[in-house]
């Protein structure tokens, strides 16, 4: 009976502490403001958080971003129309590019 006390207590403890870090300080990520960035938003973000974008920008060049996002769409079978990938990959190229 006092176990059964105990563990109700510690299972109300545990759902409290997963609430409380399920509302953690999620800051909404902004990516840069140029042209392309409503379809990576739109075609990127229903996946995966945009963060991924910002944190792996100081590595991609041309190639590698036209390689993820071809990865994104036949590995992953991200929804993108074909007449939207240029736009994305331009887009990631010219504001997350390395140089």
């Amino acid at each position: 009976m006092i176990m059964n006390r105990h563990l109700k207590i510690f299972l109300m403890l545990w759902c409290g502490l997963v609430a409380i870090a399920a509302l953690g300080d999620e800051t909404k990520i902004r990516l840069k403001s140029a042209p392309g960035v409503e379809k990576v938003v739109a075609h990127c973000s229903g996946c995966h958080s945009l963060d991924y974008i910002q944190m792996n920008s100081p590595f991609p060049d041309r190639k590698l971003w036209e390689a993820e996002v071809a990865k994104m769409i036949n590995a992953f079978a991200a929804p993108v129309p074909k007449d939207d990938v240029a736009v994305i990959v331009e887009y990631l190229v010219q504001q997350y590019g390395k140089p």
